[in-house]
């Protein structure tokens, strides 16, 4: 069924993209700004519902509403607003790989084992864009010193490393949790499967897949 869940867009996929995106704005709030010498750096939530929106909605709802969710920040403060469009792109990235790897052989997010090495994967998609742009950033338009550029992307590691961490850590067992939810409710069938489930003991059925795998 996996491989019907994404072939057109209805009122439920903007719904939960537009929601989503909404969690992830206001996570990415919450967070501890870090000075790097250049710019800042921040321990923030935001990338723990990056990744539940990929484990939860598959690939491509997962990559817009983080990539929404994350610019739409950006846009609100000035410190960030000229990266926003990267922001997109990377965070975008970041719940597509996520989504994409948890749904991968109609696994549907259901597999703990592969929720894992999906969400690892996607915060290291993201990692790579995030500190190849920061140095590119720094040295050709910044106009840095290569070493002040390293110094700075280090401590841009560190952090993002740390945030990295956290997300996948809290992402996994919640996104668990909140799909037991979304199929009781029988919302999950909805959004990824085009119709309601005919009765209660098809949701029992659907989680019962879930907590097996």
């Amino acid at each position: 069924m996996a491989a019907n869940s994404e072939k057109r867009f209805t009122i439920y996929d903007v719904v939960v993209i537009g929601f989503m995106a909404a969690l992830v704005f206001v996570s990415s709030k919450l967070s501890i700004p870090i000075p790097t010498g250049i710019d800042n750096t921040r321990i923030h939530f935001g990338n723990i519902f990056c990744l539940l929106s990929g484990l939860l909605f598959g690939g491509l709802r997962g990559g817009l509403a983080a990539g929404f969710g994350s610019m739409f920040f950006d846009l609100t403060d000035p410190m960030y607003i000229s990266s926003a469009w990267f922001t997109f792109l990377s965070k975008f990235v970041l719940g597509y790989v996520c989504g994409k790897l948890a749904y991968v052989k109609r696994n549907d997010g259901r597999n703990l084992k592969l929720n894992i090495g999906a969400a690892a994967a996607g915060q290291l998609a993201y990692l790579v864009l995030y500190l190849a742009y920061s140095y590119i950033k720094a040295v050709f338009f910044l106009q840095v010193a290569h070493e002040t550029a390293l110094i700075t992307v280090g401590t841009k590691a560190l952090t993002s490393g740390a945030n990295a961490v956290i997300a996948v850590v809290i992402a996994v067992p919640l996104g668990y949790a909140l799909k037991k939810a979304l199929v009781f409710t029988g919302i999950y069938n909805k959004v990824m499967y085009r119709r309601k489930p005919k009765d209660n003991s098809e949701l029992e059925e659907t989680f019962i897949k879930v907590k097996r795998d």
